[in-house]
């Protein structure tokens, strides 16, 4: 009789062991304790965030259309265009020299012409910003590249020049703001000097596709 009952114990014991087991078993594709997917779940599909390649506010092309520059023509960094170093915006982007290269907008304020540097960051992973040029626009006035506002890299019609000697002339404020009083407004851009008005006293060169300039007297 004592024999048996040790035989009930034991057997009870084991039985009561291998429930506490099987409770702490975890279930297939359920989470484990540290909270990480043991396996996938029906119906859901994971997702990775990827890292970034380059802080945040910068793009992928070292001032690329779009992006902003920091304050100077000739010492500047690319900044977020939100942020307050911002000064002006890249509205064209082009590798090589600008005699070489294409013309920028015609209310370009200035160009920024972009030396081969080696930042951290570039845009095909080389180490390597290739020589260049961005076409910028203030992103707060004056714009000096409207038409009238004295200075941007093209003369435009709506210009004003004014006689530097030696047959030249130089662009200056319509408003006489710029220092040198205005003579005269380019007022038509013509593919040749025969389709200006007969009110033309000076012929302008512009370049483009209408290279020819009409330009009256003030």
């Amino acid at each position: 009789m004592r024999g048996r009952r040790s035989v009930g114990v034991v057997c009870g014991l084991l039985a009561l062991l291998g429930a506490l087991l099987g409770g702490c078993r975890r279930p297939a594709g359920g989470p484990g304790g540290d909270g990480v997917p043991s396996g996938p779940t029906p119906g859901r599909t994971a997702s990775v965030s990827p890292v970034p390649a380059r802080p945040p506010g910068y793009g992928a092309v070292f001032l690329a259309v779009g992006e902003c520059s920091s304050f100077g023509t000739t010492s500047f960094t690319e900044v977020p265009c939100s942020g307050e170093r911002a000064a002006a915006r890249v509205t064209a982007r082009h590798t090589g020299t600008v005699r070489d290269g294409p013309r920028c907008p015609p209310t370009t304020d200035f160009v920024l012409h972009i030396s081969e540097q080696r930042p951290s960051f570039d845009e095909d992973g080389d180490g390597a910003v290739p020589r260049g040029y961005a076409c910028m626009r203030n992103l707060q006035p004056p714009h000096p590249g409207d038409p009238g506002g004295g200075g941007g890299p093209r003369t435009i019609v709506g210009d004003c020049v004014y006689g530097s000697g030696g047959g030249q002339v130089r662009e200056t404020a319509c408003d006489g703001e710029g220092g040198e009083k205005p003579e005269y407004e380019v007022t038509r851009a013509v593919v040749r000097r025969a389709d200006c008005p007969g009110t033309t006293a000076l012929y302008v060169r512009l370049g483009g596709e209408r290279p020819v300039g009409c330009a009256r007297p003030l």
